[in-house]
Parts: structure tokens; C-alpha cells; sequence
């Protein structure tokens, strides 16, 4: 173990492997297990009961609650016991139960979760995932490999993402929703096979989108989503139309810069979107 001198608190009924790292101000609480390849930054805090393993970093402020396990193996039959890592950035919120596996090593051979995320009871980040910044996962969410979740992202109550999909930042999956395709940034994914329901409006509220951009986001979308004509022309014709406002490029951009993929849409006959406060 290596460790600053002063600060850190072990309790003695807790496993502190040979190798591990620990910041200034870590407090690792009874029955938790670190394994020799991790780090702690400073002032992390497990509870109890916590496991965590493997060739997992821990950036500084996490706090980790009982029974969750982070580090271990990805589930994925491709692997073949290389030596892959968990990077968790600062001040991580991982309550009961939470798993997020390392990475794979024939594929990206990292699962990345950013700063300031909140992942409630019994959530999940599978294998070569990256997780961005204020994230929010609610009881139960899980995503498969490879997913990509945006900032600011809210995934209800056992919410499901595939693997390979992504989420766009600013995006809300509501919950108990599966989602098979990418959902766009600033979109709102619900239903058991998840489709677009309209704009996170409250979501953009918050992060303190502008009125201005709020409009033209959803005029954008309406456009888009338009079953009249096809998917490409409406882009580019969103594009021209829209071309001073910088989030709906970021959208056109999520839409357009990785090739053919599978999207969440809205429901046949609901191109514009739902939101019923029109005075955004």
C-alpha cells in the first residue's frame, strides 16, 4: 500500500492490498476490499462492505456505498484476462450495489466515467462504456457495452441502453425504458422500446440553454422528425435553416458523424415533439 502518512483512515476490518495508492483524506470503512493495482484520489470515502479491484482509479471526492463492486472483469466473452482499467473521475456519488466492469482487451480496453455522476442503487456500466460528466443513473439503470452516455444525462428507474448506443448529452431516458438506438442530444427517450417523446425542455431549463436556442431546437426537430420528406434532406435543409444556432449543429453533428445508425425516433404520426409548455 501506498499512502500518504497522514489523513488516511483504515479500519482494521478492512483488506488494503500491497501496491494500492491512496490520496490525502481516504477513509476506507470496515469489510471493504482494495485491490493492489487501484488508486484512490484524495478524500475518496468507501463506506463498507465495497470492492474495489482490478486496474481501477478513483478521482478525488468519490464516495462509494455498501456492496458495490467496481473493477471486476468485463462480461464479455471476448476477453482474454489482458490487463484493462476503470477510470472514475471526481466526486462520484455510487450508492448500494452499483457495478462497472473494466474494460475489454480486444476492444477499447477502458470503461471511462466522468466527474460529479450520481448512480443510484444498484445501477450499471458495463465494459469499454464512456460515461460523461453530471450524469444522473436512477435505481436499477444499466448499459450494456460500449454505450456512450453524454453530459448531463438522466437515466430513470431500470432504464436500459444497448450496447453500442449512445445517448446525446442533455438527453432523459425515461424509466423502465429499453433504448436500441442512439438518442439525440436534448432528446426525451420513453416508452419499453424507447421512442423520442419531444425535447428535455426542462433539462435545457436547468443547464441554462437560452430561450433562443430552446426555439430553434425544437423548430429543428419538428423539421427533422418530418415523415413527409426524407431524414437526409430534412438534415440538410435544418442545417440552412438553422445554421446560427450552435446547439441545433451539435444535433445535426450526432446525427451525421458516425456513419448509418440506428436512432430512437418518434412514434408514427408524432414528428414534432410533445412538450405542451410552448412558451419556452
Amino acid at each position: 500500500m501506498n499512502a500518504p502518512m497522514k489523513s488516511v483512515t483504515i479500519h482494521p476490518m478492512a483488506v488494503v492490498e500491497d501496491g494500492a495508492v491512496l490520496g490525502a483524506g481516504v477513509r476506507i470503512g470496515p469489510f471493504c476490499h482494495v485491490g493492489p493495482d487501484v488508486v484512490l484520489g484524495d478524500n475518496v470515502e468507501l463506506v463498507s462492505h465495497v470492492v474495489v479491484t482490478g486496474a481501477t482509479t478513483l478521482g478525488a471526492g468519490c464516495k462509494v456505498y455498501p456492496q458495490a463492486v467496481l473493477g471486476t472483469p468485463p462480461q464479455n466473452a471476448k476477453h482474454k484476462g489482458g490487463r484493462t482499467t476503470l477510470v472514475v473521475g471526481r466526486n462520484c456519488t455510487i450508492r448500494e450495489g452499483v457495478t462497472f466492469h473494466a474494460g475489454t482487451d480486444t476492444s477499447r480496453g477502458e470503461t471511462t466515467v466522468g466527474d460529479n455522476g450520481n448512480f443510484l442503487a444498484f445501477s450499471h456500466v458495463a465494459h469499454d462504456c464512456i460515461v460523461g460528466n453530471n450524469v444522473t443513473f436512477a435505481n436499477g439503470a444499466l448499459i450494456g457495452g460500449h454505450a456512450e452516455i453524454g453530459d448531463f444525462v438522466i437515466l430513470g428507474g431500470l432504464a436500459a441502453v444497448h450496447q453500442f448506443a449512445r445517448v446525446g448529452h442533455h438527453a432523459f431516458v425515461g424509466g423502465i425504458s429499453g433504448v436500441e438506438g442512439d438518442v439525440i442530444p436534448y432528446g426525451m427517450a420513453v416508452g419499453a422500446r424507447a421512442r423520442l417523446r419531444g425535447l428535455n425542455l426542462i433539462g435545457m431549463k436547468r443547464s441554462g440553454v437560452s430561450r433562443d436556442e430552446i426555439k430553434a431546437l425544437r423548430a429543428a426537430y419538428r423539421l427533422i422528425f418530418d415523415r413527409s420528406n426524407p431524414m437526409a434532406e430534412n438534415i440538410e435543409e435544418a442545417r440552412v435553416t438553422f445554421a446560427g444556432s450552435a446547439a441545433v449543429a451539435d444535433v445535426i453533428d450526432f446525427i451525421t458523424s458516425r456513419g448509418h445508425r440506428h436512432f430512437c425516433v418518434p412514434p408514427l404520426g408524432r414528428a414534432g415533439d410533445d412538450a405542451a409548455d410552448d412558451d419556452a
